[in-house]
């Protein structure tokens, strides 16, 4: 049995591959007409209403992202944030190229904080703004 697992791992390598390669996301095959950059701080304001609706003592961090070309990128970025305990609530906006982060008014809000974990994710933190509510 493990010649023919070290004979599987070889051929896999021979041909250019890596035990690992059909673990790793690609981005092939999810062209988009238009590129997002997230340069702009155009929030949905439909979108935003729906997000602030039931949350009081709460300041909100508009976050441009540039790098998002799926939806992929967008549920890996808020997977990323649900794990934080600090955050109240999130929302990615693929489409604007935004990701809105709820936490409460007392804590201290980070942009490096913020770029780390959006980069983990493959894509770049390139602005921020913060709103009290």
């Amino acid at each position: 049995m493990k010649n023919i697992l070290l004979i599987l791992i070889f051929t896999s390598m021979a041909w250019g591959e890596t035990p690992h390669d059909s673990m790793h996301h690609t981005h092939e095959g999810h062209v988009h007409e238009e590129f997002v950059d997230g340069k702009k701080l155009e929030v949905d304001p439909e979108r935003f209403d729906k997000f602030v609706m039931d949350l009081e003592d709460t300041q909100i961090a508009i976050v441009n992202v540039q790098g998002m070309v799926c939806d992929f990128c967008a549920r890996g970025i808020e997977k990323i944030f649900k794990k934080d305990t600090n955050v109240k609530k999130v929302d990615v906006d693929l489409s604007k190229g935004k990701v809105l982060i709820a936490y409460n008014v007392a804590h201290e809000i980070i942009f490096d904080d913020i770029k780390e974990k959006i980069l983990i994710n493959g894509q770049n933190a390139i602005d921020m703004k913060v709103i009290n509510l």
